[in-house]
């Protein structure tokens, strides 16, 4: 008799988990999968905080997708007057630095072929896609680990939290091998199929909608007394204007600092860093410098690279590989005919953060 009461108990603790829409792993992917076939757009906001630096970095992030293949993601830092503007429209990838009214158009596939973050789709793919996965409840989510597919190796695993009544992200943790947290991206607001307005995509609009909402100086990046600063004489805004110049913390094994060298350009100062040894590469630094309203759209061949603290460009020319952002209000150009893409990335990445050499 008391077995049957047992099972009789169970069967009605069942009842009661189903009622309640208790969901099985295979009923969540499965939701997922319907999701994205039935995905028309979005709107996301979020805050991104990183761990790769000396210091946490935080940045807001708005996401908006249109079905099919329509992005822009805005990323502001206020602490460093850094925003950014990934788009692509109809007319290619776009990145956007309206502070310095500077456009780079690639021709990419960007977002595809690698995990991205703050996108819902890219996640639910990575959930999809993984056949390692873990799966989780808790009262008011379900809770994903997967492997990923970053452009930065050392993003191994990641942690992706979503709610259980819309299946969208609330929370998506960014681990190292050892499981600790790199980047973690909280979701403010998630709004799925909205609808977009005629230009919400497109390019001029965009830079100039930027330009007029922001009430940052164009140009930013004071000086924080950590690394070496360089003066230049007879700039228009002062009679001596100051940009820091960074030293990367990474460099390929058996690889080193060589020099620094400075030249005198018709834009300004240029200070050269070469790392000689088995790996060689270059790094250029200078100020950047706003573009003017009439200066056409800049088109490259690479592909945009997030590296934390902005989106730079990758491209090859011949044997050799660059990379070129810019961030604080110096512009960075690296070059090697000696390193591969991802080793070329972590020493960019590196970059920011340096401590005086």
């Amino acid at each position: 008799m008391k077995k049957i009461m047992s099972l009789l108990l169970l069967a009605a603790f069942a009842m009661v988990l189903a009622a309640c829409g208790e969901k099985s792993q295979e009923d969540v992917i499965e939701a997922l999968d319907k999701n994205l076939d039935d995905l028309q757009g979005y709107k996301a906001t979020a805050s991104m905080t990183l761990q790769t630096g000396k210091e946490p970095q935080t940045y807001e992030v708005d996401v908006w997708y249109q079905y099919p293949t329509f992005y822009r993601v805005a990323l502001s830092n206020a602490e460093s007057d850094q925003s950014q503007i990934i788009l692509r429209n109809d007319e290619g990838v776009f990145v956007l630095t309206p502070a310095l009214n500077k456009s780079f158009r690639f021709q990419s596939d960007w977002p595809e072929n690698n995990s991205q973050v703050y996108l819902y789709e890219s996640l639910v793919n990575d959930i999809l896609m993984d056949p390692e996965r873990t799966f989780t409840a808790t009262d008011e989510h379900y809770v994903f680990q997967t492997n990923t597919n970053y452009t930065n190796k050392n993003l191994n695993q990641q942690e992706i939290m979503l709610d259980k009544k819309s299946l969208t992200p609330t929370s998506v943790r960014i681990m190292d091998v050892d499981l600790e947290t790199l980047v973690e991206v909280n979701f403010s607001d998630f709004e799925l199929n909205s609808t977009f307005d005629e230009g919400d995509f497109d390019m001029d609009r965009n830079m100039t909608g930027a330009q007029l909402n922001s009430e940052v100086p164009t140009m930013g990046g004071e000086d924080d007394g950590e690394s070496v600063v360089v003066e230049e004489e007879g700039a228009e805004e002062s009679d001596e204007e100051m940009f820091t110049v960074f030293f990367p913390m990474y460099s390929p094994q058996g690889t080193a600092y060589n020099e620094s060298r400075e030249l005198d350009t018709e834009n300004g100062r240029r200070v050269i860093l070469s790392y000689d040894g088995e790996q060689p590469f270059t790094l250029v630094q200078q100020r950047s410098r706003e573009v003017t309203a009439s200066t056409p759209v800049q088109i490259t061949d690479g592909s945009p690279v997030d590296l934390g603290f902005t989106i730079g460009a990758i491209s090859r020319d011949g044997n050799t590989t660059n990379v070129s952002w810019s961030y604080e209000g110096t512009d960075f150009f690296l070059a090697s005919q000696h390193l591969s893409d991802e080793e070329m990335l972590s020493i960019a990445r590196s970059v920011y953060g340096t401590e005086e050499k």
